[in-house]
Formats: C-alpha cells, structure tokens, sequence
C-alpha cells in the first residue's frame, strides 16, 4: 500500500462488503465504482476479495500474483494493488483442480478437496489480510464470489457472509435485472440465509436495467414491502464505459460469427478451454472501425485481419484441445494463406514445437506437440515468472506484466521485444519471437495492447494502416472509465444513504491526476 499507515489505537477501518445473487451479476464492477465514489469523498479505500476463483490474474508492483478484479478495484480506489485485498487466487487447471496463489505466490495444484482440508489454515491468512488493510485505510469494500446463498457451500464459504460476519460489514446485495427473475433473486436469497446473516443484508442495489426507470418504480416499492429493506438505487444498463471483466464467464460460450464482408477488419480471438487474461485484447475493440470476435467452434479465418491464440492455465490441454477440436488445420490454413498470428504466454508457447512438462506441472509428465508456427520450444518448470515488465518493440516502449510457468528458447527467428526492466530492476533481456517476415509473433507479456503506439505497430504488420486507435493507453485510459463508472453509479445509486451504514466521514478529495512516469 502506498498510503501513510494510520496512527496506533485507533480503529480498525469499517468494511461494507458487496455480495451477489449469482455469478457475473455486476458485484465486481459496483465495488470497482464505490471504491471510486468513496476515494472521490477523500477516503483511504482499499479493495478486498478473500478467495477469488479465476484465470484473469496480474501482478502488483511487489512482482506478486492476485486477481485482476482488485487490481482494477485498488486503481478505481487511486492506490497501487498488494496482494493482502487478494490473499487467496484459485487458477483452475481442470474441472475438479486449480493451482493455489497464497499471497500471490503459487503454492502448488489442489483439488477441491485438498483444498478444503486446509481451510483452517486459509482462513487464518484470509483474516489476517483482511486486518492489515483495516488498520491502514478508511474503508475497504470486501466483494463476495457467485452467489452468497449456496446452502451446500455455506459450512466452506470464507468468501461471502462468513466473512462479512467476521468484518461486522453491512452487506449490500446486487442482483441482475437484465437476466430476468429479479425479484425471486432477491427475495429468494434472502429465503436461503439462516437469521444471523440475513440480518446482515442492508438493502439491494439492481443492476443491468434496460428502459424507463420509472416503469420499476413499483418493482422497488414491491421489494421494499416484502423484504423490509431499502433498495438503494438502479443501475442502468451501459454502452459507454469499458471496466475490465472480472473472469471469463463473459465470453462462455461465444456465438458463431459470419465471416465479415463489410469491408470493416475484424480480429479473432480463439477461444480455449483454459484461456487466461482474455482482457488483454479490450484495448483492441478501442480501435474504431474494427471488431474483435471470440470464437470457439472452429471456422474459416480467412476473412479476419488477424488470429490471436491468448493465454492458458493448461497449455498442454488447450493444445490437444486446438488439435482434436479441428482448430489446429484452420489455423494452418489460414498461416499459408498469408495470415497475421499472434500469440501471447500461453499460447506463444502454443505456436512452438514443443511443450514439454517434464514435472508434471500441468497434469502427466510428458511432451506435446506444438502447433509448428514458431521455431521455439519450452519446457514448463517451476517457479512461476511473475514480473511487472517494462519492454520495447521496435523502439516503441512500453509496460506490461508476464505471469508463466516455464522457459521458452528460440530454435530460429528473433525475438520480438527487447525488455529493459522487471520488478523494478533493470535488465538486458529478450522476449517473444518473430518469424514469416513478421505475419507470425509470440511473447510472453500481458499488456502488450496497452500502449496506443504498440497497438498501431501491432495493426501495421496484420497489414491495417490508417486505424483510428484511441490516444490514451494504459492506466490513464482506465482512470478516465472508473471516473465515468464512478458517475454513472453516482446517479443512480443512494450512496449518502450507504455512507451512514458505515458511520464514516468525508475527507479531503483526491485529486486523480496522471502522474509523471
């Protein structure tokens, strides 16, 4: 944390914790705007997610691993992210495994019932993140996972109310209107708690809604007569605002896309089982004028300016995956065609010729064969590479961050990015590959569309010059969308009426201004 610790015996900071009426239902996203809207009010903020289950993870200044959900949080609040608002991150590797990140070091592959044999342990560290925050901040908004009603779950949860109840937070549920049931999700919930926690739940914010707010008006009155408790505000639907998701649930499933033929370029996005930081391309769909797809049945890919293979938790599965599923003759394909690839961590590894997990890091030892785009050739070893990164292409600099487990070696070609700093320490190093006379790259850093000028760079050798790519990149960009998130909340959500939940005072405001580099 880079705020000035508060004075010894004083309070511990009150926590008001956000929890959801099911997954993907907007729980990130409000506590990303009331980490705003209170910093805005003077207030030391700081985010807090106990467990995060999640593939979409970054790194923090200190070279640690946690979720991006708080890293976007801890900068919606103006402050730098420190694995205490993230103690625990599940990756998951399979459907029954995930490697666990301890505060933000990966301590090995559980399965969830490892993982369970040792919650004594993990809810110790969970509580005593949760500590540090409080004695060094004002507030610290505490998000919750899925949904806070899951009765078979509830014995295990250090997520949701258990938490709240150890914090002593008012719990602020969110529900989706916009996928129908509002109401049974609400009232329902409720139905779900034992006493001790529903007496916890202080109102409702409802999001996602689409039209006249004034036709719900007696949707609220309903919920408030049934329920007893207020209904703090309506968040509408939005078009204009970009916050980073917090995990793939967004792109489950993507629906088949036509090959495009009104001359607008697209760029796709394959889509794997295991695929990690799936953000990476956002900045991408700032480009006017152009689209970015997620696809996941195999296609044509003639018609795409470019094909991205993004990241992975299990490279080696994703691979088989791309092999059996049929991707792997259109991906060829479209390479002999005269296509632009490119291949960030995982699937940089992926574009090789070989993977090798000699260790057994990703599931049985052994080798698997990679797509043959790339003359590389990597061997998946511990430990995990968690750097902050600053790099060039080309003399074009910029900064990102690599997450990997393994070394990658070039058998031909050269490498893509020359990287001048990690962690904070300079370095004379070399990432990525280039080969087919630049229409094929790979690299290992995350990030690396957060600079507009790299974004033109990368357009250029898919062949698209003259793109209308946004000026501002990066954390600059992202500050200028919790400032608009912010206000949207602002308006429509009671959050004087939330603010007296907490008995806290207005301070001073922050002054969220772009700082020298």
């Amino acid at each position: 944390m880079t705020k000035q610790a508060k004075t010894k015996n004083t309070s511990p900071a009150p926590c008001l914790a956000v929890l959801g009426t099911g997954s993907d239902v907007g729980k990130s996203v409000i506590a990303a705007a009331l980490c705003r809207i209170f910093a805005d009010r003077g207030l030391r903020v700081a985010p807090y997610k106990a467990q995060n289950m999640s593939n979409n993870s970054g790194v923090t200044p200190e070279g640690l691993e946690m979720g991006r959900a708080q890293i976007v949080q801890a900068e919606a609040a103006g402050i730098a992210p420190h694995v205490d608002m993230n103690p625990i991150l599940l990756k998951p590797t399979s459907d029954v495994g995930s490697q666990v990140v301890l505060l933000g070091e990966a301590i090995g592959n559980q399965t969830a019932m490892d993982y369970h044999r040792k919650k004594v342990r993990l809810v110790r560290t969970a509580n005593a993140a949760l500590d540090r925050l409080r004695d060094r901040t004002d507030l610290v908004v505490m998000e919750g996972a899925g949904s806070c009603a899951e009765v078979n779950l509830m014995a295990h949860d250090i997520v949701n109310l258990p938490m709240a109840d150890y914090a002593d937070a008012p719990v602020i549920l969110v529900g989706d209107i916009h996928r129908g049931g509002i109401f049974a999700q609400l009232v329902g919930t409720l139905e779900c708690l034992p006493p001790h926690f529903r007496a916890r739940v202080a109102g409702f914010i409802i999001n996602r809604f689409r039209g006249d707010l004034r036709l719900f008006a007696d949707g609220v009155q309903w919920i408030e007569e049934k329920t007893g408790l207020p209904v703090f505000g309506v968040v509408p639907w939005y078009d204009h605002i970009r916050i980073d998701p917090e995990d793939s649930v967004v792109i489950e499933r993507p629906a088949a896309v036509s090959a495009p033929t009104d001359g607008m370029p697209a760029v796709a996005v394959i889509r794997t089982p295991h695929i990690s930081n799936f953000t990476d391309f956002d900045p991408l769909k700032g480009v006017a004028g152009m689209s970015v797809h997620f696809l996941e049945t195999p296609q044509d890919l003639a018609a795409f300016a470019a094909v991205i293979l993004p990241g992975s938790k299990n490279t080696r599965f994703d691979l088989e995956w791309l092999n059996t599923s049929g991707w792997q003759s259109r991906i060829a394909a479209y390479r002999a065609g005269g296509g632009h690839i490119t291949g960030i961590c995982g699937g940089y590894q992926m574009m090789g010729l070989r993977v090798h997990d000699p260790d057994g890091l990703e599931g049985a030892p052994g080798t698997t064969d990679g797509l043959g785009l790339l003359p590389v050739e990597t061997v998946l070893r511990a430990p995990k590479t968690t750097t902050v990164s600053r790099f060039s292409w080309d003399g074009i600099r910029g900064s990102g961050y690599e997450i990997h487990m393994g070394h990658t070696r070039l058998q031909g070609g050269r490498p893509l990015l020359t990287v001048t700093e990690r962690n904070g320490i300079p370095v004379d190093d070399a990432d990525g590959c280039t080969a087919d006379h630049g229409r094929t790259i790979g690299s290992y850093m995350h990030g690396l569309f957060d600079t507009p000028a790299l974004i033109t760079r990368w357009l250029t050798e898919a062949g698209l010059t003259g793109m209308d790519v946004p000026a501002d990149g990066g954390l600059e960009a992202k500050r200028q969308q919790y400032a608009l998130l912010a206000e949207h909340v602002r308006q429509h959500v009671d959050v004087d009426r939330i603010s007296e939940l907490l008995k806290i005072e207005n301070k001073k405001p922050i002054n969220f201004i772009k700082k020298p580099t």
